[in-house]
């Protein structure tokens, strides 16, 4: 029997509803349930086939769990490496290169030195800033926003320097970004599940936090659309998540990418409502129960471009015979 496992914190309605879920879909040899941990010990197997991640992001502990879980052949939905290695400034910067539009965005020192740092460990920086040259790139208004963050944490939407400065005195020790503002019409948000399925909803994130999903939205373009849909799948493919929720502001017919790190995305049934709901529950549990039947027990090539499913062209040793006799000619 293939156990597939869901890890979780504070959140109830998902958790249950992928359990049941799956049980329900009555798959011969494949059963759910919550993910119980006992002692971890170094490369011994976890006992689960495949684990739905919610919540390693905030427990160090469990992150270091789910590696060994990797290691020893359990499918982690989301892969534990790639999510620690990952940031949200190093997917601007990616997305810019994959051609999907992106505001203007800046990475900042902290305000604050980190902890077991002083004035020495901080010269390769110039004193004072040049914080005229982050102005004039970026412009006001803008959102100061941590590099590595969620939950609309510590975000400030600032529209001139004062207000800059004002926010940066409350950042701490946080690595931040500036980045442009959007003057949208429409927002999206959008589940992608297994590199391939979309959902879009439409989104506000000026209202309270469980009323942001629209839910009588109006009629969209559909070339737009379809561009929400094919960027969404280029950024997920490419940061290897089978599981994310990618939000466009769209200016001028324009859906710029403003977030798209959420490995662990809302999927709570009073927030994205009943019909997003019960897409994203049975979205997953397919995919679980896909990869559980796929998980041979072997160990996966552990490198980054195994994990990003990259196969190179042309074997090394290949290469380097192609060079040679390229040489000798």
């Amino acid at each position: 029997m293939k156990k597939i496992g869901i890890l979780f914190g504070m959140e109830n309605t998902f958790p249950q509803a992928f359990v049941d879920k799956v049980n329900s879909m009555n798959v011969d040899g494949i059963t759910a349930e919550f993910v119980e941990i006992g002692s971890v010990k170094e490369a011994c197997p976890c006992g689960y086939s495949v684990i739905v991640d919610r919540i390693s992001h905030d427990v160090p502990f469990y992150r270091a769990y789910l590696k060994n879980a990797v290691l020893t052949g359990t499918h982690v939905i989301n892969n534990p490496f790639w999510w620690s290695a990952d940031d949200k400034f190093f997917n601007y910067a990616l997305a810019a290169k994959l051609g999907v539009a992106v505001p203007k965005t800046v990475i900042l020192p902290s305000k604050q030195m980190p902890p077991d740092t002083n004035d020495i460990s901080f010269r390769n920086l110039p004193y004072p800033y040049d914080w005229k040259s982050v102005f004039d790139y970026i412009g006001f208004p803008a959102f100061l926003k941590p590099h590595d963050g969620g939950g609309w944490k510590d975000v400030f939407h600032v529209h001139d320097e004062r207000e800059f400065f004002e926010a940066y005195d409350q950042t701490r020790d946080l690595c931040m970004t500036l980045q442009a503002a959007v003057k949208f019409r429409e927002y999206f948000r959008c589940y992608v599940v297994g590199q391939r399925d979309v959902r879009i909803m439409p989104y506000d994130p000026s209202r309270p936090h469980a009323d942001r999903y629209v839910l009588n939205p109006p009629t969209y373009e559909p070339a737009l659309l379809a561009r929400v849909e094919k960027d969404a799948l280029t950024l997920c493919r490419s940061l290897g998540y089978d599981l994310n929720t990618v939000e466009f502001a769209v200016e001028d017919g324009i859906p710029y990418a403003i977030d798209f790190m959420n490995p662990a995305p809302d999927a709570d049934l009073n927030s994205v409502g009943e019909e997003n709901f019960q897409w994203i529950v049975e979205q997953v549990a397919k995919l679980a129960i896909e990869r559980a039947q796929a998980n041979d027990g072997e160990l996966p090539e552990l490198r980054w471009s195994s994990f990003l499913g990259y196969q190179p062209d042309v074997q090394p040793e290949a290469a380097k015979a192609a060079r040679q006799k390229k040489s000798i000619k």
